[in-house]
Protein backbone atom coordinates (compact mmCIF):
# COMPACT_ATOMS: atom_id res chain seq x y z
CA UNK A 1 0.00 0.00 0.00
CA UNK A 2 1.56 3.50 -0.94
CA UNK A 3 0.17 6.91 -0.18
CA UNK A 4 -0.57 7.98 -3.70
CA UNK A 5 -3.08 10.14 -4.12
CA UNK A 6 -6.73 9.70 -4.87
CA UNK A 7 -7.71 11.28 -7.67
CA UNK A 8 -11.78 12.47 -8.75
CA UNK A 9 -13.59 10.00 -10.94
CA UNK A 10 -10.42 8.10 -11.07
CA UNK A 11 -12.79 5.03 -10.61
CA UNK A 12 -15.29 4.52 -12.72
CA UNK A 13 -18.84 4.73 -10.85
CA UNK A 14 -20.39 1.43 -11.25
CA UNK A 15 -23.80 0.97 -12.57
CA UNK A 16 -26.01 -0.37 -9.54
CA UNK A 17 -28.81 -2.61 -11.21
CA UNK A 18 -32.65 -1.74 -9.46
CA UNK A 19 -34.90 -2.39 -12.37
CA UNK A 20 -37.78 -4.82 -11.33
CA UNK A 21 -38.39 -8.00 -13.79
CA UNK A 22 -41.39 -9.15 -14.33
CA UNK A 23 -41.92 -12.87 -15.28
CA UNK A 24 -45.64 -14.50 -16.80
CA UNK A 25 -44.84 -16.97 -13.35
CA UNK A 26 -46.59 -16.87 -10.43
CA UNK A 27 -44.99 -14.87 -7.65
CA UNK A 28 -43.27 -16.07 -5.30
CA UNK A 29 -42.11 -15.23 -1.48
CA UNK A 30 -38.42 -16.03 -1.52
CA UNK A 31 -36.34 -17.09 1.27
CA UNK A 32 -33.04 -18.80 2.06
CA UNK A 33 -34.03 -23.19 1.46
CA UNK A 34 -34.30 -25.29 4.55
CA UNK A 35 -31.31 -27.42 2.99
CA UNK A 36 -28.82 -24.29 3.59
CA UNK A 37 -27.01 -23.73 6.27
CA UNK A 38 -27.76 -20.83 8.89
CA UNK A 39 -25.64 -17.58 7.71
CA UNK A 40 -22.61 -16.83 9.42
CA UNK A 41 -22.72 -13.88 11.85
CA UNK A 42 -19.29 -12.59 11.40
CA UNK A 43 -17.10 -12.09 8.18
CA UNK A 44 -14.17 -14.31 8.31
CA UNK A 45 -16.92 -17.08 9.01
CA UNK A 46 -19.15 -16.23 6.02
CA UNK A 47 -16.39 -16.28 3.95
CA UNK A 48 -14.95 -19.83 4.54
CA UNK A 49 -18.25 -21.04 4.06
CA UNK A 50 -16.76 -20.76 0.26
CA UNK A 51 -13.26 -21.37 1.23
CA UNK A 52 -12.32 -17.80 1.04
CA UNK A 53 -10.76 -15.17 3.68
CA UNK A 54 -11.78 -11.84 4.89
CA UNK A 55 -9.15 -10.37 6.36
CA UNK A 56 -7.51 -6.57 7.84
CA UNK A 57 -4.52 -4.94 7.85
CA UNK A 58 -3.11 -4.96 11.41
CA UNK A 59 -0.43 -2.18 12.83
CA UNK A 60 1.44 -3.60 15.72
CA UNK A 61 1.10 -0.39 17.37
CA UNK A 62 -2.42 -0.97 17.71
CA UNK A 63 -2.43 -4.35 19.29
CA UNK A 64 -2.93 -3.14 23.08
CA UNK A 65 -6.34 -1.31 21.55
CA UNK A 66 -8.94 -3.58 23.16
CA UNK A 67 -11.50 -2.68 20.82
CA UNK A 68 -9.12 -2.93 18.11
CA UNK A 69 -8.16 -6.73 18.79
CA UNK A 70 -11.83 -7.23 20.12
CA UNK A 71 -13.27 -7.05 16.65
CA UNK A 72 -9.86 -8.01 14.76
CA UNK A 73 -10.22 -11.61 16.48
CA UNK A 74 -14.01 -11.70 16.55
CA UNK A 75 -14.44 -10.89 12.34
CA UNK A 76 -11.26 -11.45 10.32
CA UNK A 77 -9.46 -14.73 9.57
CA UNK A 78 -6.32 -13.39 7.38
CA UNK A 79 -4.28 -10.54 8.69
CA UNK A 80 -2.00 -8.74 6.80
CA UNK A 81 0.75 -6.24 8.59
CA UNK A 82 0.61 -2.78 7.61
CA UNK A 83 3.58 -1.60 7.40
CA UNK A 84 6.18 -3.67 9.71
CA UNK A 85 7.52 -6.34 7.09
CA UNK A 86 8.30 -3.26 4.58
CA UNK A 87 11.82 -2.47 4.26
CA UNK A 88 12.14 0.41 6.39
CA UNK A 89 10.93 -1.93 9.45
CA UNK A 90 12.66 -4.55 8.61
CA UNK A 91 16.52 -3.73 7.08
CA UNK A 92 17.22 -0.43 8.62
CA UNK A 93 21.01 -0.88 7.59
CA UNK A 94 22.63 -3.28 5.37
CA UNK A 95 22.35 -7.15 6.38
CA UNK A 96 21.11 -6.13 9.56
CA UNK A 97 17.45 -7.34 10.13
CA UNK A 98 14.74 -6.40 12.61
CA UNK A 99 11.40 -8.15 12.82
CA UNK A 100 9.94 -7.29 16.37
CA UNK A 101 7.32 -5.54 15.74
CA UNK A 102 6.24 -7.80 12.64
CA UNK A 103 6.75 -10.79 15.39
CA UNK A 104 3.91 -9.47 17.26
CA UNK A 105 1.49 -9.78 14.26
CA UNK A 106 2.47 -12.59 13.79
CA UNK A 107 2.66 -14.09 16.82
CA UNK A 108 -0.66 -12.76 17.56
CA UNK A 109 -2.52 -13.98 14.46
CA UNK A 110 -1.45 -17.27 14.79
CA UNK A 111 -2.34 -17.63 18.66
CA UNK A 112 -6.29 -16.20 17.32
CA UNK A 113 -5.47 -18.97 14.23
CA UNK A 114 -5.72 -16.37 11.58
CA UNK A 115 -3.59 -16.60 8.70
CA UNK A 116 -0.98 -14.28 7.33
CA UNK A 117 -0.18 -12.36 3.98
CA UNK A 118 3.74 -11.11 4.07
CA UNK A 119 3.41 -7.46 2.69
CA UNK A 120 6.06 -6.66 0.76
CA UNK A 121 9.42 -7.83 -0.45
CA UNK A 122 10.29 -5.41 -3.11
CA UNK A 123 8.75 -1.90 -3.41
CA UNK A 124 10.11 1.34 -4.46
CA UNK A 125 8.59 3.13 -1.43
CA UNK A 126 9.54 2.62 1.80
CA UNK A 127 13.19 2.26 1.09
CA UNK A 128 15.98 2.79 3.85
CA UNK A 129 18.17 5.78 1.61
CA UNK A 130 21.06 3.12 1.90
CA UNK A 131 19.29 0.97 -0.89
CA UNK A 132 17.75 3.60 -3.11
CA UNK A 133 21.74 5.20 -3.32
CA UNK A 134 23.01 1.29 -4.15
CA UNK A 135 24.27 2.44 -7.86
CA UNK A 136 26.36 -0.98 -9.06
CA UNK A 137 23.86 -3.56 -9.88
CA UNK A 138 25.56 -6.59 -9.20
CA UNK A 139 25.35 -5.17 -5.80
CA UNK A 140 21.99 -4.44 -5.45
CA UNK A 141 20.87 -7.94 -7.36
CA UNK A 142 22.66 -9.13 -4.21
CA UNK A 143 20.91 -7.01 -1.61
CA UNK A 144 17.43 -7.14 -2.94
CA UNK A 145 18.18 -11.63 -3.03
CA UNK A 146 19.36 -11.61 0.45
CA UNK A 147 16.37 -9.41 1.82
CA UNK A 148 14.20 -11.70 0.12
CA UNK A 149 15.55 -14.98 1.68
CA UNK A 150 16.23 -13.71 5.02
CA UNK A 151 12.37 -12.37 5.38
CA UNK A 152 10.79 -15.47 3.79
CA UNK A 153 13.20 -17.55 5.92
CA UNK A 154 12.42 -16.20 9.11
CA UNK A 155 8.55 -16.92 8.83
CA UNK A 156 9.26 -19.60 6.83
CA UNK A 157 6.01 -21.96 6.60
CA UNK A 158 4.30 -19.38 8.75
CA UNK A 159 2.79 -17.02 5.75
CA UNK A 160 0.00 -17.77 3.11
CA UNK A 161 0.83 -15.49 0.62
CA UNK A 162 3.83 -12.89 0.01
CA UNK A 163 3.34 -9.99 -1.76
CA UNK A 164 6.45 -10.22 -3.69
CA UNK A 165 6.75 -7.56 -6.05
CA UNK A 166 4.34 -4.34 -4.94
CA UNK A 167 3.16 -1.31 -7.42
CA UNK A 168 5.66 -1.89 -10.23
CA UNK A 169 3.81 -0.50 -13.14
CA UNK A 170 3.45 3.41 -13.56
CA UNK A 171 0.04 5.19 -14.08
CA UNK A 172 -1.36 6.28 -16.40
CA UNK A 173 -1.36 5.48 -19.99
CA UNK A 174 2.48 4.25 -20.68
CA UNK A 175 2.06 0.65 -19.13
CA UNK A 176 5.45 0.80 -18.22
CA UNK A 177 7.33 -0.21 -15.35
CA UNK A 178 8.00 2.67 -13.10
CA UNK A 179 11.10 4.26 -12.21
CA UNK A 180 13.08 2.70 -9.39
CA UNK A 181 16.35 1.84 -8.33
CA UNK A 182 15.30 -1.72 -9.10
CA UNK A 183 14.04 -1.29 -12.59
CA UNK A 184 17.04 1.35 -12.97
CA UNK A 185 19.66 -0.52 -11.93
CA UNK A 186 18.26 -4.24 -13.00
CA UNK A 187 15.90 -3.31 -16.05
CA UNK A 188 12.57 -4.74 -15.94
CA UNK A 189 13.72 -8.56 -15.50
CA UNK A 190 14.20 -7.61 -11.66
CA UNK A 191 10.06 -8.62 -11.18
CA UNK A 192 11.25 -12.12 -12.90
CA UNK A 193 14.50 -12.60 -10.47
CA UNK A 194 12.34 -11.88 -7.42
CA UNK A 195 9.93 -14.34 -8.13
CA UNK A 196 12.07 -17.15 -8.77
CA UNK A 197 14.37 -15.53 -5.39
CA UNK A 198 11.32 -16.07 -3.59
CA UNK A 199 9.86 -19.60 -4.79
CA UNK A 200 13.33 -21.05 -3.70
CA UNK A 201 13.20 -19.22 -0.29
CA UNK A 202 9.33 -20.93 0.89
CA UNK A 203 8.49 -22.93 -1.91
CA UNK A 204 5.13 -23.50 -0.10
CA UNK A 205 4.11 -19.80 0.47
CA UNK A 206 1.53 -18.41 -2.38
CA UNK A 207 3.78 -15.85 -4.25
CA UNK A 208 1.63 -12.82 -5.99
CA UNK A 209 1.77 -9.38 -7.55
CA UNK A 210 0.32 -6.27 -5.88
CA UNK A 211 -1.00 -3.39 -7.47
CA UNK A 212 -3.61 -0.94 -7.43
CA UNK A 213 -5.90 1.32 -10.22
CA UNK A 214 -5.62 -2.02 -12.14
CA UNK A 215 -9.44 -2.97 -10.98
CA UNK A 216 -10.72 -1.45 -14.70
CA UNK A 217 -9.78 -4.13 -17.24
CA UNK A 218 -10.05 -1.42 -20.15
CA UNK A 219 -7.04 1.21 -18.43
CA UNK A 220 -3.43 0.33 -19.25
CA UNK A 221 -1.81 -0.11 -16.18
CA UNK A 222 -4.08 -3.23 -15.85
CA UNK A 223 -3.71 -4.70 -19.32
CA UNK A 224 0.16 -4.38 -18.68
CA UNK A 225 0.00 -6.20 -15.30
CA UNK A 226 -2.44 -8.66 -17.24
CA UNK A 227 0.24 -9.19 -19.89
CA UNK A 228 2.97 -9.86 -17.26
CA UNK A 229 1.26 -12.72 -15.58
CA UNK A 230 0.64 -14.03 -19.00
CA UNK A 231 4.20 -14.37 -19.92
CA UNK A 232 5.06 -15.23 -16.87
CA UNK A 233 2.42 -18.20 -17.00
CA UNK A 234 3.91 -19.30 -20.41
CA UNK A 235 7.82 -18.96 -19.49
CA UNK A 236 7.44 -20.96 -16.10
CA UNK A 237 7.92 -18.09 -13.77
CA UNK A 238 6.69 -18.75 -10.33
CA UNK A 239 3.77 -16.64 -9.90
CA UNK A 240 0.35 -17.91 -7.58
CA UNK A 241 -1.56 -15.07 -7.47
CA UNK A 242 -2.81 -11.13 -8.39
CA UNK A 243 -3.43 -8.54 -5.25
CA UNK A 244 -5.75 -5.99 -6.42
CA UNK A 245 -5.81 -3.20 -4.07
CA UNK A 246 -9.29 -2.03 -4.86
CA UNK A 247 -8.91 1.42 -3.10
CA UNK A 248 -12.00 2.72 -4.47
CA UNK A 249 -13.99 5.98 -4.69
CA UNK A 250 -17.60 6.16 -3.34
CA UNK A 251 -18.80 4.59 -6.48
CA UNK A 252 -17.43 1.65 -5.57
CA UNK A 253 -15.93 -0.86 -8.59
CA UNK A 254 -15.49 0.10 -12.07
CA UNK A 255 -18.24 -1.49 -14.36
CA UNK A 256 -15.29 -3.82 -16.05
CA UNK A 257 -14.12 -4.98 -11.95
CA UNK A 258 -15.70 -8.51 -12.06
CA UNK A 259 -14.20 -9.10 -15.93
CA UNK A 260 -10.95 -7.94 -14.87
CA UNK A 261 -10.85 -10.79 -11.77
CA UNK A 262 -12.23 -13.25 -14.19
CA UNK A 263 -9.62 -12.15 -16.88
CA UNK A 264 -6.80 -12.53 -14.23
CA UNK A 265 -8.07 -15.80 -12.98
CA UNK A 266 -8.37 -17.99 -16.49
CA UNK A 267 -4.52 -17.06 -16.67
CA UNK A 268 -4.66 -19.72 -13.89
CA UNK A 269 -3.77 -17.49 -10.80
CA UNK A 270 -5.59 -16.71 -7.70
CA UNK A 271 -7.29 -13.05 -7.66
CA UNK A 272 -7.64 -11.16 -4.13
CA UNK A 273 -8.77 -8.06 -2.71
CA UNK A 274 -5.79 -6.92 -0.53
CA UNK A 275 -6.01 -3.38 0.53
CA UNK A 276 -10.08 -2.89 0.18
CA UNK A 277 -11.61 0.68 1.64
CA UNK A 278 -14.20 2.56 -0.27
CA UNK A 279 -14.94 6.62 0.48
CA UNK A 280 -18.12 7.04 2.68
CA UNK A 281 -18.39 3.13 2.94
CA UNK A 282 -21.97 2.66 0.77
CA UNK A 283 -23.34 -0.39 0.90
CA UNK A 284 -24.02 -0.88 -2.61
CA UNK A 285 -20.14 -0.10 -3.53
CA UNK A 286 -19.56 -2.57 -1.14
CA UNK A 287 -22.03 -5.13 -2.00
CA UNK A 288 -21.07 -4.84 -5.56
CA UNK A 289 -17.15 -5.37 -4.91
CA UNK A 290 -18.16 -8.23 -2.64
CA UNK A 291 -20.41 -9.63 -5.51
CA UNK A 292 -17.87 -9.71 -7.82
CA UNK A 293 -15.33 -11.46 -5.86
CA UNK A 294 -17.72 -14.13 -5.20
CA UNK A 295 -19.21 -14.49 -8.53
CA UNK A 296 -15.43 -15.27 -9.80
CA UNK A 297 -14.04 -18.96 -8.10
CA UNK A 298 -10.23 -18.11 -8.09
CA UNK A 299 -10.99 -14.88 -6.39
CA UNK A 300 -10.33 -16.25 -3.12
CA UNK A 301 -10.02 -13.48 -0.24
CA UNK A 302 -10.96 -9.70 0.28
CA UNK A 303 -8.38 -7.69 2.78
CA UNK A 304 -9.75 -4.22 4.49
CA UNK A 305 -6.71 -1.39 4.38
CA UNK A 306 -7.35 -0.87 8.50
CA UNK A 307 -10.16 -2.34 11.03
CA UNK A 308 -12.31 0.86 11.99
CA UNK A 309 -12.46 4.65 10.16
CA UNK A 310 -10.16 5.62 12.33
CA UNK A 311 -7.29 3.23 11.74
CA UNK A 312 -7.33 4.54 8.22
CA UNK A 313 -4.68 5.81 5.86
CA UNK A 314 -7.70 7.50 4.60
CA UNK A 315 -9.37 8.27 7.77
CA UNK A 316 -11.48 12.08 6.83
CA UNK A 317 -13.34 9.24 4.29
CA UNK A 318 -14.82 7.20 6.63
CA UNK A 319 -13.96 3.97 4.26
CA UNK A 320 -13.86 0.82 6.41
CA UNK A 321 -16.29 -1.39 7.66
CA UNK A 322 -16.30 -0.21 11.35
CA UNK A 323 -17.09 3.49 12.55
CA UNK A 324 -14.57 5.15 14.97
CA UNK A 325 -16.24 3.95 17.66
CA UNK A 326 -15.46 0.07 16.50
CA UNK A 327 -19.35 0.16 15.48
CA UNK A 328 -20.84 -2.16 12.62
CA UNK A 329 -21.86 0.51 9.64
CA UNK A 330 -24.46 -0.12 7.33
CA UNK A 331 -21.73 -1.39 5.10
CA UNK A 332 -20.54 -4.24 7.09
CA UNK A 333 -24.20 -5.35 6.98
CA UNK A 334 -23.85 -5.14 3.39
CA UNK A 335 -21.07 -6.71 3.30
CA UNK A 336 -22.08 -9.67 5.63
CA UNK A 337 -25.19 -10.68 3.48
CA UNK A 338 -23.29 -10.73 0.23
CA UNK A 339 -20.75 -12.91 1.60
CA UNK A 340 -23.09 -15.09 2.77
CA UNK A 341 -24.89 -15.15 -0.88
CA UNK A 342 -28.20 -14.01 0.23
CA UNK A 343 -27.80 -10.48 -1.84
CA UNK A 344 -31.52 -9.69 -2.69
CA UNK A 345 -32.92 -12.43 -0.24
CA UNK A 346 -32.90 -15.29 -3.17
CA UNK A 347 -33.02 -18.77 -2.34
CA UNK A 348 -29.47 -19.62 -3.18
CA UNK A 349 -25.77 -18.56 -1.84
CA UNK A 350 -23.11 -17.61 -4.59
CA UNK A 351 -20.36 -19.74 -4.37
CA UNK A 352 -21.66 -22.93 -2.57
CA UNK A 353 -21.64 -25.76 -4.69
CA UNK A 354 -25.38 -27.77 -4.85
CA UNK A 355 -26.76 -30.83 -6.49
CA UNK A 356 -30.16 -30.25 -8.42
CA UNK A 357 -32.25 -33.01 -7.45
CA UNK A 358 -35.50 -33.41 -10.01
CA UNK A 359 -38.53 -33.82 -7.45
CA UNK A 360 -40.25 -36.09 -9.44
CA UNK A 361 -37.46 -38.97 -9.99
CA UNK A 362 -34.95 -38.39 -7.01
CA UNK A 363 -31.98 -37.75 -10.01
CA UNK A 364 -29.57 -35.46 -10.07
CA UNK A 365 -28.81 -33.27 -13.19
CA UNK A 366 -25.76 -33.70 -14.55
CA UNK A 367 -23.68 -32.78 -17.89
CA UNK A 368 -23.69 -36.11 -19.88
CA UNK A 369 -20.69 -37.87 -19.46
CA UNK A 370 -18.77 -35.77 -17.45
CA UNK A 371 -17.56 -33.79 -20.66
CA UNK A 372 -15.87 -30.63 -20.48
CA UNK A 373 -16.63 -29.52 -24.20
CA UNK A 374 -19.18 -26.74 -25.12
CA UNK A 375 -22.06 -28.24 -26.31
CA UNK A 376 -22.69 -30.97 -23.99
CA UNK A 377 -26.12 -31.72 -22.74
CA UNK A 378 -27.62 -31.59 -19.35
CA UNK A 379 -29.70 -35.25 -18.47
CA UNK A 380 -30.76 -36.37 -15.18
CA UNK A 381 -28.91 -39.27 -13.22
CA UNK A 382 -28.82 -41.58 -10.27
CA UNK A 383 -26.51 -39.32 -8.11
CA UNK A 384 -23.23 -40.48 -7.34
CA UNK A 385 -21.33 -37.05 -5.83
CA UNK A 386 -19.06 -36.42 -9.09
CA UNK A 387 -18.81 -33.02 -10.16
CA UNK A 388 -20.64 -33.21 -13.32
CA UNK A 389 -23.36 -33.55 -10.97
CA UNK A 390 -22.35 -29.94 -9.15
CA UNK A 391 -23.51 -26.56 -10.05
CA UNK A 392 -22.85 -23.35 -8.52
CA UNK A 393 -24.65 -19.75 -8.96
CA UNK A 394 -23.12 -16.73 -10.49
CA UNK A 395 -25.58 -13.25 -9.75
CA UNK A 396 -26.38 -12.02 -13.46
CA UNK A 397 -28.28 -9.12 -11.05
CA UNK A 398 -32.08 -8.49 -11.74
CA UNK A 399 -32.86 -11.26 -9.77
CA UNK A 400 -31.16 -13.73 -12.64
CA UNK A 401 -28.40 -16.08 -12.08
CA UNK A 402 -26.05 -18.25 -14.33
CA UNK A 403 -25.41 -21.91 -13.46
CA UNK A 404 -22.26 -23.13 -13.76
CA UNK A 405 -21.01 -26.96 -13.92
CA UNK A 406 -18.23 -27.28 -11.38
CA UNK A 407 -16.25 -29.78 -13.74
CA UNK A 408 -16.10 -27.49 -16.55
CA UNK A 409 -16.77 -24.14 -15.13
CA UNK A 410 -19.25 -23.54 -18.55
CA UNK A 411 -22.77 -22.36 -17.37
CA UNK A 412 -26.32 -23.58 -18.47
CA UNK A 413 -27.52 -22.21 -21.59
CA UNK A 414 -30.98 -22.93 -23.58
CA UNK A 415 -30.84 -23.73 -27.61
CA UNK A 416 -33.54 -21.58 -28.57
CA UNK A 417 -36.36 -19.87 -27.29
CA UNK A 418 -38.69 -22.79 -28.18
CA UNK A 419 -40.76 -25.40 -25.89
CA UNK A 420 -38.57 -28.76 -26.01
CA UNK A 421 -35.04 -26.42 -26.50
CA UNK A 422 -32.00 -28.52 -25.31
CA UNK A 423 -29.58 -27.03 -21.87
CA UNK A 424 -26.18 -27.38 -22.59
CA UNK A 425 -23.18 -26.01 -21.44
CA UNK A 426 -21.53 -22.83 -22.95
CA UNK A 427 -18.80 -20.57 -22.34
CA UNK A 428 -20.16 -17.76 -19.91
CA UNK A 429 -21.17 -14.74 -21.70
CA UNK A 430 -23.89 -13.85 -19.53
CA UNK A 431 -26.01 -13.67 -22.64
CA UNK A 432 -29.72 -13.73 -21.87
CA UNK A 433 -29.65 -17.88 -22.39
CA UNK A 434 -27.72 -18.08 -19.79
CA UNK A 435 -29.78 -16.60 -17.26
CA UNK A 436 -32.54 -18.29 -15.17
CA UNK A 437 -34.30 -16.95 -12.20
CA UNK A 438 -34.76 -18.64 -9.25
CA UNK A 439 -37.96 -19.03 -7.81
CA UNK A 440 -38.41 -20.51 -4.36
CA UNK A 441 -41.36 -23.28 -4.08
CA UNK A 442 -40.66 -24.17 -0.53
CA UNK A 443 -39.05 -26.63 1.32
CA UNK A 444 -35.65 -26.26 -0.69
CA UNK A 445 -37.22 -26.55 -3.59
CA UNK A 446 -37.09 -24.28 -6.83
CA UNK A 447 -37.96 -23.75 -10.62
CA UNK A 448 -35.72 -22.53 -12.98
CA UNK A 449 -37.14 -20.28 -15.36
CA UNK A 450 -34.66 -19.12 -18.27
CA UNK A 451 -34.70 -15.24 -19.15
CA UNK A 452 -34.51 -15.38 -22.54
CA UNK A 453 -37.67 -17.79 -23.12
CA UNK A 454 -39.31 -17.76 -20.26
CA UNK A 455 -39.70 -21.57 -20.01
CA UNK A 456 -38.67 -23.52 -16.85
CA UNK A 457 -35.84 -26.37 -16.83
CA UNK A 458 -37.91 -29.46 -17.30
CA UNK A 459 -37.19 -33.63 -17.20
CA UNK A 460 -37.98 -35.08 -20.54
CA UNK A 461 -42.04 -36.29 -20.04
CA UNK A 462 -41.56 -36.48 -16.44
CA UNK A 463 -39.36 -39.25 -17.31
CA UNK A 464 -37.92 -41.34 -13.83
CA UNK A 465 -35.18 -43.21 -15.92
CA UNK A 466 -31.08 -42.15 -15.71
CA UNK A 467 -30.37 -40.56 -18.94
CA UNK A 468 -33.36 -38.54 -19.43
CA UNK A 469 -32.73 -35.17 -20.83
CA UNK A 470 -33.50 -32.29 -19.12
CA UNK A 471 -34.54 -29.26 -21.41
CA UNK A 472 -37.02 -26.56 -21.45
CA UNK A 473 -40.63 -26.19 -21.34
CA UNK A 474 -43.67 -23.94 -20.77
CA UNK A 475 -43.91 -23.45 -17.24
CA UNK A 476 -46.32 -25.56 -15.11
CA UNK A 477 -45.12 -26.25 -11.79
CA UNK A 478 -44.81 -30.23 -11.92
CA UNK A 479 -43.01 -31.69 -10.13
CA UNK A 480 -40.67 -32.42 -12.98
CA UNK A 481 -39.98 -28.69 -13.19
CA UNK A 482 -38.99 -28.75 -9.39
CA UNK A 483 -35.60 -29.08 -8.47
CA UNK A 484 -34.04 -30.06 -4.50
CA UNK A 485 -31.46 -27.64 -3.84
CA UNK A 486 -28.85 -30.07 -2.03
CA UNK A 487 -25.40 -28.23 -1.38
CA UNK A 488 -22.50 -30.47 -1.57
Amino acid sequence: MTLHTLLPGQWPRRLVRGAVVSLAVASAVITVPSTATAAASTLGAAAAESGRYFGAAVAAGRLGDSQYTTILDREFNMVTPENEMKWDSTERSRNSFSFGSADQIVNHARSHNQRLRGHTLVWHSQLPGWVSSIGDANTLRSVMNNHINQLMGHWKGQIYAWDVVNEAFADGGSGQLRSSVFRDRLGTGFIEEAFRTARAADPAAKLCYNDYNIEDWNAAKTQSVYRLVQDFKTRGVPIDCVGLQAHFGSGGPPSTFQTTLSSFAALGVDVQLTELDIAQASSNAYTNTVRACMNVARCTGITTWGVRDSDSWRSGENPLLFDRSGNKKPAYNATLTALNGTVGGGPVQVGVNYRLVAQHSNKAAEITGSSTAAGALLRQWSSTGATNQQFDFLDSGGGYYRIRARHSGLVLQVASGSSGADISQQPDSNATSQQWQVVDQGGGVVSLVNRQSGLAMDVWQASTVDGARISQWTVSGAANQRFQLQRT
